[in-house]
């Protein structure tokens, strides 16, 4: 289990578009290893599901922290001139 926690760590100090591409490729490895340790046909979708899902929430998580980075600079001096619409 540490060992997989050391993995999705790393995945996610990735930029996105790579972070994307682990995720699913996991998850791609997940379902293959469903797969063969049970023999159901359908094991392989079910990692590329969850890869995906994976994907989604590494791009949600990238989003929320560009949200709590851009809500930080809105209270800098330097940018309350520009927030009333002033193009100076």
């Amino acid at each position: 289990m540490a060992k997989i926690k050391k993995v999705v760590d790393a995945a996610d100090s990735l930029s996105l578009g790579i972070s994307i591409v682990v995720a699913v490729l996991l998850g791609v490895g997940l379902g293959f290893w469903i797969k063969s340790a049970t023999g159901w046909g359908f094991g392989l979708f079910i990692g590329v599901f969850l890869g995906i899902a994976a994907a989604i929430l590494n791009v949600y998580k990238a989003y929320k922290k560009q949200i709590k980075s851009l809500d930080e600079l809105k209270d800098e001096n330097r940018y309350k001139a520009l927030k009333n619409g002033d193009d100076e």
